[in-house]
């Protein structure tokens, strides 16, 4: 079986757009309430962590990810994860702030965050305007090699 990078962030966090990148496709960007398995990745709805009831669904999901991504919208640091949440899942997780370009002031209070959830360093700073940090990002995840041609491969 395939494992994806799962994909989790609040609301206009840039789950989608990123996924976009690690999947080289340009799906329409639209809000929804599904899952959407794309090649590399698995986009999550920002309500299933904006919402606790829906927790459950996020840990049953990365049961199938290779790696979970969890996102914090640098331009507005709001405090949706619950501390140690990063301790939930069994695969790596990796800290993601998005839209750096936005509020460069709110590096510190987003790596607060990070480590409040349990997400261990390195922290990646991404801004998918003008793809700063993108390639970082995409070589820890798949391998200097790989990133010309994105594909995570099971390896058993």
């Amino acid at each position: 079986m395939k494992k994806r990078i799962m994909i989790v962030g609040p609301t206009q966090a840039g789950k989608s757009s990123l996924a976009n990148i690690l999947n080289d496709t340009s799906r329409p960007l639209k809000k929804t309430q599904d899952v959407i398995y794309g090649r590399n990745t698995i986009d999550t709805p920002g309500s299933y962590i904006e919402n606790p009831s829906m927790y459950k669904y996020l840990i049953a999901t990365a049961q199938t990810a290779s790696h979970v991504l969890l996102l914090i919208d640098s331009s507005r640091p709001v405090a949706v994860y619950p501390p140690g949440f990063a301790k939930t899942f069994t695969c790596p997780v990796i800290g993601v702030m998005t839209k750096t370009d936005l509020e460069q002031e709110n590096a510190f209070l987003c790596s607060q965050q990070m480590q409040s959830i349990g997400v261990s360093e390195p922290y990646f700073r991404i801004s998918l305007t003008d793809n700063t940090g993108v390639e970082e990002l995409k070589e820890y995840l798949l391998g200097p090699a790989n990133c010309q041609d994105i594909k995570l491969e099971d390896t058993n």
